[in-house]
């Protein structure tokens, strides 16, 4: 069999230009190259991360390169700015999980955490290399105040509690007044909130719309 011609390439270029034979396809990057590339953008990711260590991450390369920098996230102990930093997560979604939280929910893995956000569990997958399932202390005291009943509250303690400002207080009642508040998201929706104030207001609220029952204590039986 006869050897390939040094001209070879060249013709086949030439018939490729004009349209007799089809363009090869783009050779596909070596696995050498593919590594030092992620090592490039996980160098600066970390760059990034130092000059901002609150940074948010824009999607699964840069949640698998902060795994590869030493970044966790607790599920059972996370704060909101904490999930906040993952791709993807919303802000109405964190604020449901801090509230099963409040209630001593805890999640044992991918899929308790989907169910628990309410999120395709390929979401989770996404943000799987950084996520740490552990179970806290259960005799711990909570650091932050019991969550306000937004529905309930009086315009004094929503002044206190949430330092509003009396015309913001006037509008979150009358918005209340016409309909009961359901969730973090109507709250925003309909008191038109900036994004730093939604943010600050995830797990504050809950939404019940009347309070419980309150039973006497019960007292000793006379005979």
């Amino acid at each position: 069999m006869a050897g390939r011609h040094w001209l070879d390439p060249l013709a086949r270029r030439l018939l490729v230009a004009t349209g007799q034979l089809p363009p090869l396809p783009p050779a596909a990057p070596t696995a050498l190259a593919a590594e030092a590339e992620e090592g490039v953008e996980r160098e600066l990711l970390a760059l990034k991360l130092a000059q901002n260590p609150g940074l948010r991450l824009r999607d699964a390369g840069e949640v698998r390169h902060a795994a590869a920098l030493g970044w966790r996230l607790d599920v059972n102990r996370a704060g909101a700015a904490d999930w906040l930093r993952l791709p993807g997560c919303r802000p109405e979604q964190v604020d449901r999980l801090i509230r099963l939280q409040t209630d001593g929910v805890q999640w044992l893995g991918p899929e308790d955490l989907a169910e628990g956000l309410q999120v395709p569990p390929g979401q989770v997958r996404i943000w799987l290399p950084v996520l740490r399932f552990q179970r806290r202390d259960e005799t711990r005291p909570p650091l932050d105040p019991p969550p306000l009943a937004i529905n309930q509250a009086s315009e004094r303690l929503l002044r206190e509690r949430l330092g509003l400002g009396p015309q913001r207080c006037r509008r979150l009642l009358q918005e209340r007044a016409r309909e009961p508040f359901r969730d973090l998201a109507d709250l925003q929706r309909r008191l038109q909130l900036p994004p730093d104030q939604l943010e600050r207001w995830i797990g504050r609220f809950r939404y019940a719309t009347a309070p419980g029952p309150v039973l006497p204590p019960a007292g000793r039986r006379t005979r």
